[in-house]
């Protein structure tokens, strides 16, 4: 998806930063969890969004 941005520009695939309202909204959307959930594997695992979705479960 090219075309997804937020206000600083495109958000990064690659790399999830919670500060970023709508990068969170979107992987939200996309994984089907909530923001405690996503919250709590970036606290565990990191900022990749690849590491994220092994420890929720999900398909990247």
């Amino acid at each position: 998806m090219a075309g997804l941005k937020d206000k600083r520009g495109f958000i990064d695939k690659d790399r999830l930063d919670l500060s970023e309202r709508q990068a969170v909204e979107y992987w939200m959307k996309r994984w089907g969890v909530t923001r405690d959930q996503i919250m709590a594997a970036h606290r565990k695992v990191g900022r990749m969004t690849k590491d994220i979705a092994a420890e929720l479960g999900k398909k990247r």
